[in-house]
């Protein structure tokens, strides 16, 4: 099975945001299908969440398990904040 355009572009959007969170001492892994990003804290490695990526109308957005938008897919920085607030509040 061949990956079409729009699951190209998901991939490339949780690289980056893949990259945010590594930066910020979390573990990120892609999941090849379909593409998303399981997100842990190596410190506490039961605290664990799934993040995808999805188009909108207003663009791309990256998206908890649970449906909520995360943030921009423009703004990998900003939604790897994000995510580090939720995963150490828990």
């Amino acid at each position: 099975m061949s990956a079409t355009p729009r699951e190209h572009t998901r991939t490339y959007y949780l690289g980056k945001l893949a990259t945010e969170l590594e930066q910020r001492g979390l573990t990120a892994t892609l999941r090849p299908y379909p593409p998303a990003l399981r997100i842990s804290d190596p410190d506490t490695a039961l605290l664990a969440e799934t993040v995808d990526c999805v188009p909108m109308s207003e663009g791309w957005f990256y998206r908890w398990s649970w449906g909520e938008l995360v943030g921009l897919a423009d703004d990998p920085a900003l939604a790897a904040d994000r995510i580090l607030h939720v995963l150490r509040r828990q």
